[in-house]
């Protein structure tokens, strides 16, 4: 399974949307795509910053945080990020679920090392 950073989040409220995905056994092209989508949110206003993990059985989850509903529109309506949906549609997935979730509350823990 893939892992990477927790992300940090500013206090409550903020929005979190959750994108789960089953990636088929052919994926060309994928990885770079979502590489490049993740250098491209980082610029889009209101984003706060994403986690990702992948199982070796296609099974991913990506949850990716933002400030408000705007600043999610605005990365949905990117023409970049518009045009990997669609390839994802067409090649990538085998299906996907999409949620947006309001955080009303959250905390955490981080060792000191």
């Amino acid at each position: 399974m893939d892992t990477g950073d927790i992300a940090s989040t500013p206090e409550p409220p903020y929005y979190a949307v959750v994108f789960t995905a089953v990636l088929r056994p052919d994926h060309d092209g994928y990885y770079e795509t979502a590489a490049l989508m993740s250098k491209l949110v980082a610029d889009s206003p209101g984003y706060l910053g994403h986690e990702s993990a992948r199982g070796e059985d296609g099974l991913g989850i990506t949850v990716s945080y933002f400030t408000d509903e705007t600043a999610i529109k605005t990365w949905r309506d990117n023409a970049e990020h518009a045009a990997a949906r669609a390839r994802g549609r067409a090649e990538w997935y085998d299906g996907f679920e999409l949620r947006i979730a309001k955080v009303e509350r959250a905390y955490g823990f981080r060792r000191a090392d």
